[in-house]
This record gives C-alpha cells, structure tokens and sequence, in this order.
C-alpha cells in the first residue's frame, strides 16, 4: 500500500486595496523610510479599512480564489481550518464564518491560534486528516487583520503589521509529494515579551485596560529577535538532519515574514544562497498567519514539482518550528 501524503494542490492570496506606506507612517510617528526599511525590510503594508469588513472576509476572499483556480466545488470541501488570532469575535469561529460565506456547506471548521506559527502548526494538523484517509479535500487559510491590533501612536510596532489571507488546498498524494516531516514547539515561559495583554478571561476588558493600551499588540524587539532567529533556524536544520539533507538539498526556504534580518540570519545559518529564499516582506509586512501562505503564493510560478521546501515560522507563545514539503504542483 502507497504512502499517502497530503500535498498542497492550489494556493491563493488575498490582500486589501488600501496600503500605508513608510512615507505614510512618517507623517503619523517620529519615523521614516530609511530607518523602517533598514531595520525591517517592510517598504508597504495593506490594510482592511472598511469597518463593516473583517478577517473572514478577507479569508473568504482568498478561499473564493483558491477553488476557482482549482476547479473545485465548495461543496466538495470537508474541512476548512483558519489560523488566526484575529478572529472576527469570540464565536462563532473566523472559520465557520468562512465556510458559510464561501458556500461550503458540506465542511466542518476550526479556527487555530498560534500567531506568526499558526499556519505552520495548521498544515501540519490538516495533513493528518488527509493521511488518516478522514478527508480528501480540505482547506488550511491563513488569515489576520492585524492593524485591529496596532497602536499607531506607537513607532516600534505600527511600522511592522499588515492585513492578509491565503489559503492552500491539500488532497491526498501517492507519489511521495506532499508534507514529509516537522519539528514543532511551544514554550510560555517569557510570553510578555511578545502578547496581547488585555481582552482575555484573564484580564477582560475594562475602561482601565482600554486607557491603557493594552488591546494593543505588545512586543520587545530585542529579546524576540534573539530567540526567534535561533529557534527557526535549529528547528529548519533539525527537519534537514532527520530527512537526511543540507541546505543544498533545498530548492526554496519559505520563512515567516517578520523582519528582513531574521529572514537574512536564517538563511545563513541554514547555509542558503539569496535565491534560495523567499522574501515578500517589504510588500506586505508582517501579516502574521498569513505570510508564508502569501509568500507561496507569491512565488508559486517558480517551484517544480518535487522540489524541496522547508518553511520555518517564529511567533507568539512562543511558538516556532519548521516543515518539509515537496512541492506537488
């Protein structure tokens, strides 16, 4: 009996028209252009400004494109699971939202939070649908407006967030594509350094907790930066070793697209050339769950099938680790 293996079978990205640019953001804050670009590499970032409009719109938009492109019926679709951690509210779920509006009426939902990690931690949970046999069609998005979560007052987070969503179909693969392997993690131990402080049954909402910013996201650069490079790095190396390959092997890195400099530190751990790694940061920002779907999607044109990918993501939780896949279009 042939492995089955659940391979990414369409991809597809949506972004909002509206887009703030640095130039934009300096006329908001004490900042500029040459001082976002070089410690970031974000130049742009769209944003969801109608108020009437949330993540499962933009999420639905995406998932629309995908079985377009696919050919695929919605009511084909058994399972739709969104990461996210800007749902549209509590419940019902950001992704029993999408599945109603995309008419995917045969299809059970999920929201999944993991923050920058979420799409990661979400294919690998959608592949063992497909290779237990439960499904044969389901559909993993990545999805946040999080310019619901930015403090524009604030110069060293405003610069950093846009609003997205992309989604993937994965369906069964015997040809030995598809998802191969993961190393994934979690460790709370300093999540202060990178949460959102209020809103939560911890801290519910209040006059104090809106007076003082803290529905805001909340993050401290330098102590995320440090761990965040080497946690994706060793997790991406550590699939590499367990699968038997170096940093030759791999055709394309799809990173989480955070910070140009932790992509950049990333890739030269791994032993990487610049071609080697896929960067779509300055158009978009960081737009959490979404960027590596967004990224595959915005470089889908140059993967062959059977190619070798590794994704590697770093976010709040901590959350991080990488994934091997081979490319199966």
């Amino acid at each position: 009996m042939k492995t089955i293996h659940a391979a990414i079978t369409g991809v597809h990205g949506w972004v909002p028209q509206d887009v703030i640019t640095n130039d934009d953001l300096s006329k908001m804050v004490d900042t500029n252009d040459e001082w976002i670009t070089s410690r970031t590499g974000i130049k742009q970032r769209h944003i969801l400004k109608d108020p009437t409009k949330a993540t499962s719109d933009m999420a639905a938009e995406a998932v629309k494109g995908l079985l377009k492109k696919t050919k695929t019926n919605p009511a084909d679709i058994e399972l739709i699971i969104v990461a996210t951690i800007t749902p549209d509210m509590m419940f019902p779920s950001c992704a029993a939202l999408t599945a109603t509006k995309v008419g995917a009426v045969n299809a059970f939902a999920f929201d999944l939070n993991s923050a920058c990690s979420g799409f990661l931690f979400g294919l690998e949970t959608a592949a063992k649908f497909i290779e237990s046999g439960t499904y044969k069609k389901v559909i993993l998005v990545g999805a946040d407006k999080m310019t619901s979560l930015t403090d524009y007052t604030n110069r060293n987070t405003c610069i950093l967030f846009g609003d997205a969503a992309a989604a993937v179909l994965l369906e069964p693969n015997t040809e030995g594509n598809g998802v191969i392997d993961s190393v994934l993690h979690v460790d709370s131990t300093n999540w202060e350094y990178l949460c959102l402080k209020a809103g939560g049954s911890l801290k519910p909402a209040t006059h104090e907790t809106v007076d003082a910013g803290e529905h805001f996201i909340y993050q401290d650069g330098q102590p995320v930066f440090k761990i965040a490079v080497n946690s994706m790095a060793n997790t991406a190396r550590e699939v590499l070793e367990r699968n038997s390959l170096t940093g030759k092997d791999v055709n394309f890195l799809i990173p989480h697209q955070a910070n140009k400099r932790i992509i950049d530190a990333t890739g030269h751990y791994l032993g990487l050339k610049p071609e080697q790694i896929c960067v779509n940061i300055e158009n978009y920002g960081n737009t959490t769950a979404a960027t590596i779907p967004l990224c595959m999607w915005d470089f889908e044109h140059a993967f062959k099938k059977g190619d070798n990918i590794i994704l590697a993501a770093f976010g709040g939780g901590y959350s991080w680790g990488a994934l091997y896949l081979k490319w199966a279009l």
